[in-house]
């Protein structure tokens, strides 16, 4: 991987770090966020809901985009929405007496602009490499990228917080500029040759051909993306408000207490990204192990579920999340051509939003139950995905000649 290649993906990582941090770095704040504007734990867990519902709904229309009129040309407009969003989130809550539909609205603004810019990061990689292995250190990058966001987020939302209940909104558009400024000057989009534009007819059509020939172990991989991000999303909303109401961990503190699971499934996601290579059989024994390791850990903590067995617990099931996700990644990457890739892996990225979706609300329900119940879900989702891999993700399927596979242009 030469040097200008290098600055290439550095710019690229940018991307899903800030997007990343523009959601995750809310998550230590919704507590404060629900005493400020006087709402409930489910109200402000729809301040994260929104914003996925949205990218949910856009994300596979911004791949489209992507193929058929460049990465760049989707990505760079998107970044900058996704800043006006944040932008508008923060000027209601400081000017407006009662913000909170403003800030759902710049949430949704946020949403439009994270549809269009993280899910293209993984098929430009894919388009930048040729060998399969550059493609899986590629992604490992991203996706490292992608956890160090979550690593970082916690700490920094709560020192803003610390400040400003609403100072994490208005740094959303700081992290969006820099980040537009490295990929419009730093990114070079391989040339392609010039294809003919489809009709929304012939797209639709392509991509049924493709789930027809692919449809099983793609539809696998979208549910265990599901998942992961359901539960690690649903286990920081509860672990965020655990700390504060069982154990008076407040502000940075709290912040850094989050940060520790999230520093082991950057730094595990970060090893195995480089480990993986283009072994199809190891991808899928990585994920099998590493979905089970999160089922254990939340087995043992339904037992003991103490502060200190909590947070060790929590890292193993970071660990687990971890070294799962560039095996993901990189299996539909490499699976799919250069043509279709930005489209499936479009649709991969709105299922782990919906993970993000759920996660939060759902979880805000769970603990208004039974704070068991958070162990129960946590662990039984994750033995599901383990289910799914074994039954579904055949490495036969994946080696398939790609010449028979169809195209979308």
């Amino acid at each position: 991987m030469g040097a200008p290649k290098k600055l290439d993906l550095l710019a690229l990582s940018s991307v899903p770090l800030v997007m990343t941090l523009g959601n995750s770095m809310l998550i230590p704040v919704l507590p404060l966020i629900s005493k400020k504007l006087n709402i409930s734990a489910f109200q402000v867990s729809l301040i994260i809901t929104v914003y996925s519902i949205v990218a949910i709904i856009l994300i596979p229309i911004a791949g489209y985009l992507s193929d058929r009129f460049g990465r760049k040309i989707v990505m760079v407009p998107c970044l900058i929405i996704a800043g006006l969003g944040g932008a508008v989130s923060g000027w209601a809550s400081w000017k407006i007496e009662d913000p909170y539909i403003w800030i759902l609205i710049g949430r949704v603004l946020q949403g439009i602009g994270s549809a269009g810019a993280a899910p293209v990061v993984m098929p430009l990689v894919g388009d930048m490499f040729k060998s399969d292995e550059e493609i899986s250190a590629g992604l490992g990058l991203t996706e490292t990228a992608n956890t160090a966001g979550k690593v970082l987020s916690p700490i920094i939302g709560a020192a803003l917080a610390a400040f400003l209940w609403f100072l994490p909104f208005w740094f959303i558009p700081f992290f969006s500029l820099v980040s537009v400024l490295l990929v419009a000057f730093l990114v070079k989009v391989p040339k392609t040759k010039d294809k003919e534009v489809q009709t929304v007819k012939e797209f639709a059509h392509c991509v049924k051909g493709i789930f027809k020939e692919n449809g099983k172990w793609l539809f696998a991989i979208f549910a265990v993306g599901c998942i992961i991000m359901f539960v690690l999303f649903g286990i920081l909303f509860y672990l965020s408000d655990m700390l504060e109401k069982q154990y008076n961990i407040n502000g940075v503190k709290k912040g850094l207490v989050l940060a520790i699971p999230l520093l082991a499934l950057s730094v595990s996601s970060f090893i195995s990204g480089k480990k993986i290579g283009q072994n199809k059989n190891l991808m899928k024994t990585v994920i099998i192990a590493g979905m089970g390791l999160v089922a254990i850990s939340f087995i043992a903590l339904r037992v003991q579920h103490t502060l200190i067995f909590l947070i060790s617990f929590l890292v193993l099931t970071g660990i687990g999340i971890g070294i799962t996700l560039p095996s993901l990644d990189a299996l539909i990457t490499e699976g799919i051509e250069k043509e279709e890739r930005g489209t499936i892996t479009s649709i991969y990225s709105a299922m782990r939003f919906i993970g993000v979706a759920a996660g939060p609300p759902v979880y805000s329900y769970l603990m208004s139950v039974s704070e068991h119940l958070v162990y129960y879900i946590s662990a039984g989702s994750s033995v599901i995905a383990v289910m799914v891999v074994l039954l579904f993700i055949q490495v036969k399927d994946l080696e398939k000649d790609p010449k028979q596979m169809p195209k979308l242009a």
